[in-house]
């Protein structure tokens, strides 16, 4: 009789086992779920404020060029993409904008180039680290195009210079918009990038540049209109794994400039030759203080070009995810 009342009681104990295992699954895959459909709905929540694309961006900005070591680069690149390089240098640099209407409203953005990766029969451009000033930017920029982006204050400063007068040759060359002399300056812009994170203030870099007459008052030529395409990859973060393609076609009047003078944490600069060992890893599984030091690095490089685009209309579409980069090398 206690043998079989045993019996019964093992039973019953093995079968409300079981049901509780049952329930656990049930929770586990419900809390999966739940997740999943949060994440979704934060994502919505993101196109929806910032509208259907394509997205519109309207202000001004300065396009600069580097010489990024390939070596630099290649710590933000994915490991399935190649890097386009020559003599142990591709071409990164940075896009500096300030735009006055935008599906965030007013707000200045940074976005540190690490450089260009083949995609035949062109390239796209790989962004190190995108800085902007305005908290909803950031959410899309991460939740939706997949980019690196981070909160940051633009401080700026605006210094009044004396104007020298101008010659017969570089009066000639500012009309056609290849003159990049400081004849055509009047005043000095000066901004200081910090990074916001948890409340910490954390400088990423000064940039210093002259505002031409033409940004001032806007009676000077500001350069032909021309109308070009900006082809990007991005993704493979934390916010968004997959690997992902768009492009930014933008309208702007154009005019070269000359290069603006970058400087970055006094630390960073003693210290940024040493770092090459290190960058070798993908800068993902990086610290963040570490992939914040390289994408430093990647505006100390050295300038080639400066492009200052007036007038300008950036039309960004809907990124497109890709099965995986090209590997074929230039």
């Amino acid at each position: 009789m206690w043998i079989a009342c045993s019996s019964s009681y093992d039973t019953a104990s093995m079968s409300s086992s079981f049901v509780f295992f049952i329930l656990l699954i049930i929770m586990k895959r419900n809390t999966h779920c739940y997740l999943e459909l949060m994440e979704v709905k934060d994502r919505s929540s993101t196109l929806l404020e910032y509208g259907e694309p394509p997205w519109i961006f309207k202000g001004s900005a300065l396009y600069q060029l580097h010489l990024v070591k390939a070596e630099t680069a290649r710590a933000f690149i994915p490991k399935d993409c190649r890097l386009v390089e020559a003599f142990g240098y591709t071409l990164g640099g940075f896009f500096l904008a300030s735009y006055d209407d935008s599906p965030a409203g007013i707000f200045d953005e940074l976005v540190v180039i690490a450089g260009l990766v083949w995609n035949p029969p062109t390239s796209c451009a790989w962004a190190a680290r995108v800085l902007v000033g305005s908290d909803e930017a950031c959410l899309h920029g991460r939740k939706v195009v997949g980019l690196p982006s981070q909160v940051a204050r633009f401080s700026k400063k605006i210094t009044a210079l004396p104007q020298s007068p101008k010659s017969k040759s570089s009066s000639f060359l500012s009309t056609i918009g290849l003159r990049a002399s400081s004849s055509n300056y009047r005043n000095h812009m000066d901004i200081e990038v910090t990074e916001i994170k948890n409340q910490t203030a954390m400088s990423i870099c000064n940039i210093n540049f002259n505002a031409t007459v033409s940004q001032q008052d806007c009676k000077g030529w500001m350069g032909p209109f021309i109308k070009m395409s900006l082809p990007n990859f991005s993704g493979r973060t934390k916010y968004n794994s997959n690997l992902l393609k768009y492009s930014c076609q933008i309208e702007c009047r154009v005019r070269a400039v000359k290069p603006a003078k970058v400087s970055g944490p006094s630390a960073l600069d003693a210290d940024k030759e040493n770092s090459s060992e290190d960058q070798r890893s993908n800068v993902e599984s990086a610290p963040t203080g570490t992939k914040r030091n390289f994408s430093i690095s990647v505006m100390l490089s050295k300038p080639i070009l400066a492009l200052e685009f007036n007038h300008l209309k950036m039309r960004v579409e809907a990124p497109t995810t890709v099965t995986a980069c090209s590997q074929n090398t230039i």
